[in-house]
C-alpha cells in the first residue's frame, strides 16, 4: 500500500465538476486580477467564519507583514512569537524591522507555553503573533487577556488552524485580527499561493486593504505606498468551490483522528498529540513524538508511507538568527522535541484501512 503525505488528486477529484467549472468561468471572463470572484469568496468566507471583514492577500505570510505594518509595527519594537513554526511567523516581524522574541513550547499541546510570556514583554514589545499549530489553537483566552493588561497587540496566526475553536470561538476572532494561509495543502487550501486577513476592526480592515493593493483603495488614487499582495481570481473561484465542503472536511479529520488514537493507543513507544480541554482540534497535522523518529520514519517510506517533519530545526536553531544569539537551554521543550515530531498522513479522505496500515507498520516497526 502507498500512502502520500496529502492526497489533493482524490479531493479533487471528488468535486471535479465544481472545480472545472470555477476554472472555466475565469476563464471565461478573463477576469484574473480583483473583481467578483475575489468579493464574492472573501463574502462566503466571512459569513461562514462569523467576521465582519476578510481581505484577500497572495499568500499567508504576506497577511502577517501587512497586519503588523498597519499596526504601526517597526523599527525598534518587538513581537513575540513560538520557538516552533513555519518561518513566515517570525521573518515577517523582521520584515518590519522589529525584532522577534521567541518563546519556549507547551511540552503537552506544542504550543507556545503561555506561561513564559510575560517574562518576555519589555517596554519594546507590540505584540504577539500566536500560532495556533498543528490545528490546535493555542490558549488564546490566557493571552488574550494578557495582551489587553499590558497595552499589547494580538495577532493570531491561523495558517494551520481554520475553523479551529476554543470554547465555541474560532481561531482569528478574539485577537485585533487573523491571518490565514490557503497554501495548497491547507485545510481550506487553493491551488497556488493565496491568504486573507480577517477581522473585525473597520478601520485596520481598510488600512490592509489598501497597502496589499499599491496603497489604493481606487484605481490610480494612491492614499499611501503599498506593496503588491492580491488574491488572484482563479484561486478565490477555486476556493469558493471548496467552502461548501469545509465544515464536512474537517469533521472527516477529527474522525481520522480518532481512528489514529484507536489503532495507535498500545504503542508504548510514541506519544498521541494531546487535545487542550475545551478546544476543537482540526486535524492540519496529526502529529506523534516518537523514539528512534529518523529510524521510524525511513521504515515507514521503505513500507510507503509518506511522513514529514513539522519542524526539524526550530526557529532559534535557524542560521538566520543566530544574531539573536540564543541558547539551546533557552528552548529546553522545543529543542528535545525538534528531534522526536514526527507528522503522518492526515487528510479528509484517507481511509480506516490505511490508517490501519499504518498504525500496524509502527507497531512492527518498534516490535523488531
Amino acid at each position: 500500500m502507498n500512502i502520500p503525505f496529502v492526497d489533493l488528486k482524490v479531493q479533487y477529484n471528488s468535486i471535479k465538476e465544481s472545480i472545472d467549472s470555477a476554472i472555466q468561468n475565469v476563464l471565461n471572463e478573463t477576469s484574473f486580477v480583483g473583481g467578483k470572484y475575489v468579493k464574492n469568496f472573501e463574502e462566503q468566507f466571512a459569513k461562514l467564519y462569523g467576521v465582519k471583514h476578510v481581505i484577500g492577500c497572495g499568500n499567508g505570510t504576506d497577511t502577517l507583514y501587512i497586519l503588523m505594518k498597519m499596526l504601526g509595527i517597526g523599527s525598534g519594537d518587538e513581537v513575540i512569537t513560538v520557538a516552533n513554526s513555519w518561518i513566515s511567523s517570525s521573518e515577517t516581524i523582521t520584515q518590519t524591522g522589529a525584532r522577534p522574541v521567541f518563546a519556549d513550547i507547551d511540552p503537552d499541546y506544542y504550543s507556545i507555553n503561555e506561561h513564559l510570556i510575560e517574562g518576555l514583554i519589555t517596554p519594546h514589545t507590540k505584540a504577539i503573533v500566536l500560532v495556533h499549530l498543528h490545528g490546535q489553537m493555542a490558549n488564546v483566552e490566557f493571552v488574550e487577556k494578557l495582551c489587553k493588561d499590558k497595552g499589547i497587540y494580538l495577532i493570531e496566526d491561523c495558517a494551520q488552524s481554520h475553523f479551529s475553536e476554543q470554547n465555541g470561538i474560532r481561531a482569528g476572532l478574539r485577537g485585533i485580527a487573523g491571518s490565514f494561509s490557503f497554501y495548497p495543502g491547507k485545510n481550506l487550501g487553493a491551488y497556488g499561493d493565496a491568504g486573507c486577513i480577517m477581522t473585525n476592526d473597520n478601520d485596520l480592515a481598510i488600512k490592509c486593504r489598501m497597502y496589499a493593493n499599491h496603497g489604493s483603495l481606487k484605481k490610480n488614487v494612491h492614499i499611501i505606498e503599498g506593496i503588491n499582495s492580491r488574491l488572484d481570481s482563479m484561486q478565490a473561484s477555486i476556493l469558493s468551490a471548496k467552502l461548501p465542503h469545509i465544515l464536512k472536511w474537517t469533521e472527516q479529520r477529527i474522525n481520522n483522528a480518532a481512528l489514529y488514537n484507536k489503532y495507535l493507543s498500545a504503542i508504548q513507544q510514541i506519544v498521541l498529540p494531546a487535545v487542550r480541554p475545551g478546544t476543537k482540534h482540526t486535524y492540519h497535522l496529526y502529529v506523534i513524538r516518537a523514539q528512534q523518529r529518523n529510524e521510524l520514519a525511513k521504515y515507514l517510506a521503505d513500507n510507503g508511507i509518506e511522513t514529514s517533519l513539522h519542524y526539524p530545526k526550530i526557529l532559534p536553531n535557524q542560521e538566520a538568527y543566530k544574531y539573536l544569539n540564543t541558547k539551546p537551554e533557552d528552548f529546553p521543550v522545543a529543542n528535545k522535541y525538534q528531534e522526536e515530531i514526527l507528522s503522518l498522513p492526515m487528510y479528509p479522505e484517507l481511509s480506516e484501512e490505511a490508517i490501519q496500515y499504518i498504525a500496524q507498520r509502527i507497531a512492527e516497526f518498534y516490535k523488531s
